[in-house]
């Protein structure tokens, strides 16, 4: 009898090791399932990140039934994370979205996380974020900083890779909102008067990456708190490499195309 691979279950055989529609399949082992989730999960490919981004990771590699389950099962069970994370629930009242971005780095949220234990020098975190693709990036800023400070960290980490953007959402006063767009045209060494504009209003979603970033280094740095600058980042790689409901995909997968790669995941096995 001749054995096809893949069979019509879409089951095939490679290397001596079995895939199931070009994943790996790993059965009932349950103490391999383990060892795959924690690897996901708990070090630094994972970083104690949550149910949906753990659960996608593992399942563009590995496939078993129950998959999903048994992520939300080690999440449970996860002391750090346990310790770390709170839920998130809607604000009470009416919502007033902002436009739709038509484009990537055209329209950005900016905000900052303060009150953090010195690191380097360094005490508060300017958070950058994308509104079109949900791309992040997470900037280190030493108090006291300035709108000519902010200017030049917006330039060096965000303008000179994507371009000036058209808007920028801020709970700044019109002051410093007035003085950041000037230094930035100056950085720019341009006259021009562009019809770009400044929101001095929250944005809910910024806010939102600002609590996914405080639950990551919480549960990095916990124990070494004066350590948070060194995983930074890490902590942007993570985050902009992470599932996200809204998009279907990561941010990283919005913005250029493709997932990264996060090289060879050695995963012990049993004879």
């Amino acid at each position: 009898m001749a054995i096809h691979s893949p069979d019509e279950n879409g089951y095939s055989l490679e290397k001596g090791l079995i895939k199931f529609k070009n994943k790996f399949w790993v059965a009932q082992n349950s103490a391999l399932q383990t060892k795959i989730i924690d690897a996901f999960h708990a070090s630094a490919i994972g970083w104690n990140s949550g149910v949906q981004a753990t659960y996608h990771r593992i399942h563009k590699l590995f496939h078993w039934k129950g998959l999903k389950v048994a992520v939300e099962d080690f999440f449970k069970q996860c002391q750090v994370c346990q310790q770390a994370k709170h839920m998130n629930t809607h604000p009470a009242g009416l919502l007033q979205p902002l436009p739709i971005p038509e484009g990537a780095w055209q329209d950005l949220s900016m905000d900052f996380i303060e009150g953090l234990p010195k690191s380097e020098g360094y005490d508060v975190i300017l958070v950058i974020v994308d509104r079109f693709t949900k791309y992040a990036h997470f900037i280190p800023i030493k108090h006291p900083f300035t709108a000519p400070t902010i200017a030049r960290a917006v330039f060096d980490h965000v303008i000179k890779l994507h371009g000036m953007p058209k808007t920028i959402v801020s709970d700044r006063d019109k002051v410093f909102t007035s003085v950041f767009w000037k230094e930035l045209f100056r950085l720019l060494g341009t006259h021009l008067i562009f019809s770009s504009a400044y929101h001095p209003q929250t944005d809910g979603q910024t806010e939102r990456v600002n609590q996914c970033l405080e639950m990551y280094l919480r549960c990095v740095v916990h124990d070494p708190p004066k350590k948070w600058k060194y995983m930074l980042a890490q902590a942007e790689f993570l985050y902009n490499s992470s599932f996200h409901s809204s998009l279907g995909c990561s941010p990283f997968h919005a913005l250029y195309g493709y997932d990264p790669s996060f090289g060879a995941l050695p995963v012990g096995t049993s004879s």
